[in-house]
């Protein structure tokens, strides 16, 4: 299983309300609409909350200011999410996306990687 991490910073023309809105209630669903075309099984959005205590998480190890959220999508392995979006559905599918994140994502601000899991504990499992 991969996933993709997608740190993300909202456009500064926006605001936050906007932004969050958007995200949640037209970006997710439109995710969720090409999901099978990219061979996505599982999305998830992580919204930044809680900003004081955010600042003194800042304050205490002398960071940056705090991405607006993340996005995570897993896939079974690289080999599907390569083949899926390597087919012509799949690109299609892409680019659909990239052009729904212009719209409100700071692209040049924001970071996107594929990551591997390694569950260290899960107390609650």
């Amino acid at each position: 299983m991969i996933k993709l991490v997608f740190c993300v910073r909202r456009r500064p023309d926006i605001t936050p309300e906007a932004f969050y809105d958007y995200w949640l209630n037209t970006h997710g669903p439109k995710v969720r609409s090409v999901a099978e075309k990219i061979g996505a099984w599982k999305y998830i959005q992580s919204h930044t909350c809680e900003p004081e205590i955010n600042q003194a998480l800042l304050e205490s190890r002398n960071l940056q200011p705090p991405y607006d959220g993340i996005t995570e999508v897993w896939w079974d392995d690289a080999e599907a999410l390569n083949r899926r979006f390597g087919s012509d559905e799949g690109k299609i599918a892409g680019q659909f996306l990239i052009e729904d994140e212009q719209k409100f994502i700071d692209l040049a601000n924001s970071r996107v990687f594929m990551t591997k899991e390694h569950l260290i504990f899960d107390l609650r499992g």
